[in-house]
């Protein structure tokens, strides 16, 4: 048994215990042990934060842009220095395996060397004479005080699709972490406290639904980001929207792949493996649905039901561990809800992981992975958002028939297909309705310098996280039109 750690607020530069007694305990899924108490902080808590934000802004916009990321070059290099305990801080809160963990941190870190090209990623542009005598030019400025609420399955790499892209075009910024995984991000604010970024330009605040609301409402919050499931996702973009705020907000998906009959079935049956159980499924580009066609079916089928029941799950620390335990008790409940109206739905499990448990973590939130087969196009499990190891299969005769199938939902995350066929995967590109496609790839997540897309219902906005939509949600531009006197020599 280990303490559970007191979680604290990070605000203008220290770390303080909100004034609150609500504390919820974060629990290790692989063992149900607590090992933090995060608060959920009130209102009066988001405002101490703008408003050190916003006294903040005054002096770091005016920073230059070369200055600014001196402080991202030397949080890079903490977050290389402190990887193993960062990730380690992952699997004990998310249940992550290790390697998962250090991968996300890898991505996050990614992003913060991205951000390092602000001087040249938010150049303006200029012409000169668009009149006589008169030029134009294009300015981008920061927004002012800048906000995101970021989900449990990354609690590193998500937080660090905005934060560096945030700060470095001149923005103070406030995180406002999972309540499920709270120390990873506590963490990640005491690298930001030893870099020594200026207080209030780096700010996080616990809590929960009157915390967000509360960041969704303060007038002095510019911009909102978001990452988390569809319903969520449209509630914080129609309030945040509602208060004049800029909104990007990711929501669920249900992602199809499309498996051929030419495809490579051992590495396939490996990539989708990965795909659809890696992270226990809860990712927002895990493979859901696995479409087979015409004669892919059976190898396929056999192939991956090999995979999925001797897939080692266990605690993401233990060696050889392949797979880990789901985020809480409610999850694994859902999860098996889920596979359990699958049956009901006409489905046939092929691979049952319920009602299972690991040796020496008996009290763990476990759920193996699971194969449904002959999933109903039509039914309600074929269109949910599962976010757990489970992987539905659909067969199809043609491509046509996939691809009817792939565009037959309300998502459009992802979508990928399985081929040797150069036709094939290039009619699949053009005809999917999805904002990340993969070709013979299992999680299309594109790399930092690349924006995350995202259409249909799976995303709330018009520009995302990442990149160039970094920079430019995080700006605002401004036109200066200018005349000088032809005359020099009167102006002396």
């Amino acid at each position: 048994m280990v303490a559970a750690e007191q979680v604290h607020n990070f605000i203008n530069g220290d770390w303080h215990s909100p004034a609150t007694s609500t504390l919820l305990d974060v629990k290790n899924p692989a063992t149900a042990q607590a090992i933090a108490r995060v608060p959920l902080s009130p209102a009066e808590e988001v405002n101490q934060a703008v408003i050190a934000a916003q006294k903040a802004f005054v002096e770091w916009r005016r920073t230059p842009a070369l200055e600014r990321i001196q402080y991202l070059f030397r949080l890079k290099a903490l977050m290389e220095a402190n990887l193993d305990d960062l990730a380690r801080t992952i699997t004990n809160e998310a249940g992550k395996t290790y390697g998962e963990s250090v991968a996300e941190m890898r991505r996050g870190i990614e992003n913060v060397e991205v951000a390092c090209g602000i001087p040249a990623m938010m150049q303006g542009y200029n012409n000169e004479d668009i009149a006589s005598g008169i030029d134009e030019h294009l300015f981008r400025q920061p927004l002012g005080v800048v906000a995101a609420i970021t989900p449990f399955n990354f609690p590193a790499m998500i937080p660090l699709w905005f934060l560096p892209y945030a700060v470095a075009t001149g923005n103070c910024f406030i995180l406002k972490p999972s309540e499920k995984v709270p120390m990873t991000s506590q963490k990640l604010l005491a690298l930001v406290q030893q870099v020594g970024f200026p207080a209030g330009v780096i700010q996080t605040v616990n809590g929960g639904k009157e915390t967000v609301d509360a960041l969704l409402d303060h007038p002095g919050v510019r911009a909102i980001s978001f990452v988390g499931s569809t319903p969520v996702a449209k509630y914080i973009y129609s309030r945040a929207t509602a208060n004049g705020k800029r909104a990007q907000c990711q929501g669920g998906a249900k992602n199809p792949v499309v498996i051929m009959p030419d495809a490579d079935m051992e590495m396939t049956t490996r990539i989708m493996a990965d795909s659809a159980f890696g992270c226990a499924g809860q990712r927002c580009l895990a493979a859901s649905v696995a479409i087979t066609v015409g004669d892919a079916k059976n190898t396929f089928t056999e192939f991956i039901a090999d995979a999925a029941s001797s897939r080692k799950v266990g605690y993401g620390l233990d060696e050889g561990v392949q797979m880990g335990p789901v985020i809480n008790p409610d999850s694994k409940q859902r999860i098996e809800t889920l596979i359990a109206q699958g049956e009901t739905e006409g489905a046939k499990i092929l691979v049952d992981g319920r009602s299972k448990t690991v040796n020496g973590y008996e009290d763990g939130y476990f759920v193996y992975p699971t194969i449904l087969d002959g999933v109903p196009p039509q039914s309600n499990i074929a269109s949910t958002e599962i976010f757990g190891p489970v992987l539905s299969l659909m067969h199809a005769n043609t491509i046509e028939d996939a691809l009817a199938l792939v565009n037959n939902r309300a998502y459009g995350n992802m979508a990928c297909i399985f081929t040797s066929s150069g036709a094939a995967a290039r009619r699949f590109r053009y005809e999917a309705d999805a904002g990340n496609i993969g070709i013979n790839i299992g999680v299309a997540a594109p790399m930092a310098f690349f924006p995350f897309s995202g259409w249909n219902d799976s995303f709330f906005g018009d520009l995302h996280a990442q990149s160039w939509h970094g920079v430019e949600f995080y700006t605002q531009t401004k036109i200066v039109v200018e005349r000088w006197p032809r005359d020099w020599s009167r102006q002396f």
